[in-house]
Formats: structure tokens, sequence, C-alpha cells
């Protein structure tokens, strides 16, 4: 199974989380993208159907797939940041 790790960084003058390289909308507190963070995490741990999908890889390539709704992925958010 996957895991992914969504993590709380300061970001644009606020937070926001980031996952693989990118990073969410700009929230005014860190309490603000962590609560955004831990509804995200969540939310992708919901099944769904199976249907093909299209996505961009870091490299800009293109792929189309065929993905199982229920291979959902585990989801953790990392807090590292020190609120201010």
């Amino acid at each position: 199974m996957t895991k992914v790790t969504y993590q709380i960084v300061e970001h644009d003058g606020g937070w926001a989380y980031r996952l693989d390289g990118t990073y969410s909308e700009t929230f005014p507190s860190h309490s603000d993208a962590l609560a955004a963070a831990k509804i995200a995490a969540a939310e992708q741990q919901v099944a769904g159907r199976t249907e093909g999908i299209e996505y961009e890889d870091k490299s800009g390539k293109w792929h189309g797939e065929v993905s199982d709704g229920s291979d959902r992925p585990e989801t953790d958010v990392s807090d590292t940041a020190k609120s201010g």
C-alpha cells in the first residue's frame, strides 16, 4: 500500500500543506493549514469507483491508467513547523 504524507509549511506569506512538491492554497494561519491537511488526508482514504484517470508527473509527462477505486493510500500529516 502506498503512503502519502502531507507536510505543513510556510508558503506565500502564510501557511500551506505540501505533497510531493505540490502546494495547497495558502492559508492565513498554521492551524488553518493543519486542519485543511487533515481533511485532505481523510478524503484521500475514501474509496471511490474504479475508473480511468489521467495525471501529469513531475517531468510534465501525462499518463493514463485504470485506478481501482478501493486502492486507497495510507495518509499522514507531518506538522514539523512551529506555529507562530
